[in-house]
């Protein structure tokens, strides 16, 4: 933890201090509206795959503010692929577990009443697993595309 204070406070990688500060302000309230895009996926407009992109959104936002140093502190690019494998595991294995109701993706919890946040049985499992998906994903291509720069070949030079 301390060595990403460390890196966190270097002012020599990332942006400037004023894209720091806001950038640590704007952050939790990304993460924030992330989660509740996927938890209520299943009443309002969004879900899993909406929910994903905005968690993927504030990595990359860390990345670019505080520099790539940071960003895989916090989460590598091993884990990035781990919770991306995972993710597709779990919505399978939702999946799967229909089959106790006879069909695959078969909704096998309680419906809960309309309108509220435990109604929609298995869909808020999917959207959880979907944004674990989705988010680890798009963070993994960002940090491929960001880390591994353009080659320059003997033309160019």
């Amino acid at each position: 933890m301390n060595n990403i204070r460390e890196l966190s406070k270097d002012e020599s990688s990332g942006m400037t201090i004023i894209v720091k500060t806001i950038s640590r302000l704007v952050l939790s309230f990304i993460l924030l509206f992330g989660f509740y895009i996927i938890l209520y996926g299943h009443i309002t407009p969004g879900g899993g795959f909406a929910g994903g992109v905005i968690l993927s959104i504030s990595y990359v936002l860390l990345m670019l503010a505080f520099g790539s140093k940071v960003a895989l502190a916090k989460l590598s690019n091993f884990w990035a692929s781990m919770l991306d494998n995972l993710g597709a595991l779990a919505f399978i294995v939702i999946g799967f577990l229909g089959l106790t109701g006879g069909y695959f993706m078969t909704n096998f919890i309680w419906h809960g009443h309309p309108g509220q946040l435990i109604s929609a049985g298995i869909i808020p499992l999917c959207n959880i697993a979907i944004a674990i998906k989705v988010s680890a994903a798009l963070y993994a291509i960002f940090i491929g595309l960001s880390i591994y720069g353009r080659i320059v070949t003997e033309e160019e030079k």
